[in-house]
């Protein structure tokens, strides 16, 4: 079986993180090794500029400064995670990638797209997902769910307000509705149980086949 790439995008909030686990739990109990990451993350120089960035200190450089940021630390992180892991035959799952960029520095942040797309090509090149799944939730009912969240203070992104959270909600839904051959959309208002099914079968269904039989 060859490695396959899977992205999990949508607001904070979604369920990402609990829905990446439980894919890769599937996965393996179907003897699918499986590599999970992050973004900004998955390398040390990649967990630096995520610290730098999510604590605020980008903020003054702008949009577009938080975008060359953010590709800097996502060259690294296919270069030294995704890439290998997908040559090795593993399926690689990462909470956000490339389309979290464009929903947030982008489309709520200003940055030029022409940048974006500049960016993209350096950085990712050809490695793109085989699946993207939004997950789609409410923004009040995401930032509900991350202020209810035990010892966990809103990093500068989750604290935002409420109309800039349904912005960047609506852009991550018009990037599936461009590109419905790559993205799925996910109701993550519903429970974990039944979130968790709709991802497996949409994986059963576009990427696995048979082989889930």
């Amino acid at each position: 079986m060859t490695g396959k790439f899977i992205t999990f995008e949508g607001g904070d909030g979604a369920g990402k993180s609990t829905q990446i686990r439980r894919l890769a739990t599937a996965l393996a109990a179907r003897r699918i090794t499986v590599t999970l990451t992050r973004e900004p993350g998955g390398t040390a120089v990649a967990e630096s500029i995520r610290r730098f960035i999510l604590s605020g200190r980008a903020e003054p450089l702008g949009a577009e400064g938080e975008a060359i940021l953010f590709s800097a630390a996502r060259a690294d992180h296919v270069d030294g995670v995704i890439r290998p892991a997908l040559a090795r035959g593993e399926w690689v799952l990462s909470d956000r990638f490339a389309d979290s960029t464009r929903v947030y520095q982008g489309v709520s942040g200003g940055a030029d797209e022409r940048l974006l797309r500049a960016l993209d090509r350096v950085a990712i090149g050809d490695t793109r997902p085989d699946l993207t799944f939004i997950l789609d939730v409410p923004a009040a009912v995401g930032l509900a769910r991350v202020r209810g969240r035990a010892g966990s203070a809103p990093d500068r992104f989750e604290g935002e307000e409420i109309a800039l959270q349904e912005k960047r909600r609506q852009a991550f839904l018009d990037i599936a509705a461009r590109e419905p051959e790559r993205c799925v959309v996910i109701d993550a208002t519903e429970p974990e149980d039944a979130v968790a099914a709709a991802i497996w079968n949409a994986v059963t269904a576009r990427l696995l086949g048979e082989e889930a039989a």
